[in-house]
């Protein structure tokens, strides 16, 4: 996907700080933090949402997204407190970047309903 953002970020043609890194999965700070910790996490295969992910990808990326956020829940001190993780789908679901991502979020007491 040649117009897709997170895959431009993924190939290194849009400059961000990457947090994480690994064969399947890259993370990075979100422009527009709504937490004082606010990174995305992506991965690296284009896929245009979960509703999108084959099995192969529930099976092989999905997993190694989770490690990811773990790590660095856990790396930026959000494991004690607690945190969210996020994944908009779709239109109405929010999603606004067509690229499976997950936002971990923490840092503060976050509220219940979301939105």
């Amino acid at each position: 996907m040649s117009e897709c953002i997170f895959c431009k970020i993924v190939k290194g043609e849009i400059p961000t700080t990457i947090l994480y890194e690994d064969d399947k999965v890259v993370a990075f700070k979100d422009i527009n933090p709504m937490a004082p910790s606010h990174l995305l996490v992506i991965p690296r295969k284009h896929i245009k949402s979960i509703a999108d992910a084959t099995d192969g990808d529930v099976q092989e990326i999905l997993p190694a997204i989770f490690k990811a956020i773990n790590h660095l829940a856990t790396e930026l001190g959000l494991s004690e407190e607690g945190f969210r993780i996020v994944n908009n789908c779709g239109k109405q679901g929010g999603q606004t970047v067509d690229h499976l991502h997950f936002h971990l979020l923490g840092g503060r007491q976050m509220m219940w309903p979301p939105g």
